[in-house]
């Protein structure tokens, strides 16, 4: 029974050393493609960026929303209690965190 725990063992630090020697693998090749497209052709390089920068899990709100967001933390009456103090910041965090969707359920 000792052996045969002392093996999975063995079997799950090889699979972790193999999970890790593989992302390790991975990033370097992706930075390696990168610094060579960057060498030869600097504005596809940028297209790519720009592409990856974008995710579906975190759509840009939609202008109706922001404008709302922002008009109703214009009209919230200021407490002056310090820089990062009050509802202003707090809403500021929630409306990033989790996009336009904070205004859609209200």
């Amino acid at each position: 029974m000792q052996k045969l725990t002392e093996r999975t063992d063995d079997l799950k630090q090889r699979i972790t050393a193999r999970g890790k020697w593989i992302r390790q693998y991975t990033e370097r090749l992706t930075r390696f493609n990168k610094n060579r497209l960057y060498q030869g052709d600097q504005k596809r390089l940028h297209k790519s960026l720009d592409r990856s920068m974008v995710s579906e899990k975190d759509p840009v709100p939609n202008k109706a929303d922001t404008v709302a967001f922002w008009r109703g933390l214009w009209s919230e009456p200021v407490n002056q209690r310090g820089p990062l103090d009050g509802s202003f910041s707090d809403s500021v965090c929630e409306y990033y965190a989790h996009g336009s969707r904070r205004h859609n359920a209200g």
